[in-house]
This record gives structure tokens, C-alpha cells and sequence, in this order.
């Protein structure tokens, strides 16, 4: 697409009242640093941003009042949590399904959604009034991510590796009360203090040190049971392994940052010790293509 035509869609989506910004031209990564506080809804800010280049485009999820759940499809070598191994569970939409029916609720498929360029779908709704809802992995269940307060979306009309994102347009629906009870059930926070490890990384690179606290907050969010904080951890492991795979992040201090975290999160050491040493392995097999910018 050129960049004419995604500017007028950005511009469509800031209509909505949806904070955009510009990502990297066919991929999902940001084109600008501090894109949560740079998001913009104003028009000409988005035309002089998209002017420079067709850009895809961002949805910064908490300044723009959105909770998006993210349905995604299993990756070929993945491995299936036990919880969720049994018929009918294929993707993301059907854990979805299978959690509606816990809860004797509806599946809430009745909002703006998104085609995603892997198959997966995301599902847009209006963040509750005062509650704190934050980016999670594996949270909701397997296959579900949530993208909040830190968090966000590519928005339709932006192009990964030459997809395009689709959206079903439709009035965003509220966030379904009983999807939000479980986001801000309370629970014994764990704590953990990575500053120390986190200056260190961010002497080097902000942007491993952005990555590695997204995954680490990944971990911390992992509610219990059902496999679910092992398989989060598992994903954080994989992508950090990729950093490690480039020769942007120590894999000691990786595996270090991972293993406290898992400890907060009360998951036995023998068994996250496995999934981390897996994870990174699996990872490094296939490294992340960085720029010389965000190596800086």
C-alpha cells in the first residue's frame, strides 16, 4: 500500500478516538522509540509521520481506553499444554470458547475485530472505568494474549510480511465482565526487583532492556494452573532466547532475569529450570533480525 492510503486509514483509526503510530514498513515493531507516550490521535502529527514512508500501523491499547485479546494459532513446534490437549482445541478462539462455557457466558464475538496476518484474530472492547488491566501471555489461556496498559496492536490496514490486517468492522464492544474479572482478580502480587539487571541491559541496548522487561512482566502476570505460567514462561524463554541468538543479551543474564521470575511466580526451580534451558535453546536456533538502532 502506498503511503497516501495508509495515512488515510491511520487518520480513520484516530477518529475513533484510537492513539496510532507508525510501525516499521512490513513488519510489527515500531518505527519511533517511546511510541506509548508519542501515540497521537492528531491529524497533523499522522500526516507528517506517514509522509515520510508507508508505514503500518500501531494502536497504542491503553491511551486509547482498549483491552484487545489476541487469538492466536498454535506455531507448528510448539508444544500444547496438557490442559488444553484434548478435542476441539485447536487455536485461540476455541480456548476462548471452552473459558465462555466455564463461566456459563457468551463467547464475545459481537465487537471490532482484526485478521491477524498468522491467522490469529484480535477482539477490541472498551477497557473498564478505573480498572488496571495490563499486557499479559497466556493469561486468559493458552493461545490468548491480552493487549493493554502497555501494550499494542497492529491495526488493520498495516501489512506483515506482505499480509494485510483485515478488520470485521463493528461497534467496539465493553469488555465482557467476566474476561475482566479474571484480568484484575487479586492475587498475592509477586515481587521481584530486576532495576539492577534492567540498568545494566539498558547501558547497552534500551531496546533489549524494553524487551526483556516486557517478557519478564509476561512471567509475573501468569496466572496459576492449567500450565499456563509454564507455557508463558516457555514463550518469554523463546523470545529472549532470539536476543541471545543475536548476540544482543547475555544468555547467563537471560537465564538468570527468567529464573527469578519464575520463582516469584511459585513455579517449582527443577521444572523452570527445563522450560527456560529449552526455550533459550529453541530461541537462539533463530535469531532476531535487529537494526544497528536498536542495538544502541
Amino acid at each position: 500500500m502506498t503511503s497516501t492510503e495508509l495515512m488515510r486509514i491511520a487518520l480513520s483509526h484516530a477518529a475513533r478516538g484510537w492513539r496510532v503510530f507508525p510501525l516499521r514498513t512490513n513488519d510489527k515493531r515500531p518505527a519511533i522509540r517511546d511510541w506509548e507516550t508519542r501515540a497521537s490521535t492528531d491529524p497533523a502529527r499522522i500526516r507528517r509521520a506517514w509522509a515520510r514512508g508507508p508505514f503500518g500501523i500501531g494502536v497504542a491499547c491503553g491511551p486509547s481506553g482498549l483491552v484487545v485479546i489476541d487469538l492466536d494459532t498454535p506455531k507448528p513446534d510448539a508444544a500444547r499444554p496438557a490442559a488444553w490437549d484434548q478435542p476441539g482445541i485447536r487455536d485461540g478462539a476455541d480456548v476462548l470458547a471452552a473459558l465462555a462455557e466455564q463461566h456459563c457466558a457468551e463467547v464475545p464475538l459481537e465487537t471490532y475485530s482484526v485478521q491477524t496476518a498468522s491467522g490469529g484474530e484480535h477482539l477490541y472492547f472498551t477497557a473498564p472505568d478505573g480498572a488496571q488491566i495490563r499486557n499479559s501471555a497466556g493469561r486468559l489461556g493458552w493461545l490468548i494474549d491480552v493487549r493493554a496498559a502497555g501494550g499494542y496492536v497492529v491495526a488493520a490496514g498495516s501489512v506483515v510480511r506482505s499480509r494485510r490486517y483485515r478488520a470485521a468492522d463493528a461497534p467496539v464492544a465493553d469488555l465482557p465482565q467476566w474476561i475482566g474479572d479474571l484480568l484484575t482478580e487479586t492475587t498475592s502480587a509477586p515481587r521481584a526487583d530486576f532495576t539492577p539487571l534492567l540498568d545494566v541491559v539498558g547501558r547497552r541496548s534500551a531496546y533489549v532492556a524494553a524487551a526483556l522487561r516486557g517478557e519478564l512482566d509476561n512471567v509475573l502476570a501468569a496466572r496459576p494452573g492449567s500450565g499456563h505460567r509454564n507455557d508463558t514462561l516457555n514463550r518469554a524463554a523463546f523470545a529472549l532466547g532470539q536476543l541471545v541468538g543475536a548476540s544482543l543479551l547475555p544468555e547467563g543474564l537471560a537465564t538468570a532475569a527468567l529464573a527469578e521470575a519464575s520463582a516469584a511466580i511459585g513455579l517449582p526451580a527443577h521444572e523452570a529450570h527445563a522450560t527456560i534451558r529449552s526455550g533459550l535453546t529453541a530461541g537462539a536456533r533463530i535469531p532476531r533480525c535487529t537494526s544497528l538502532e536498536d542495538r544502541a
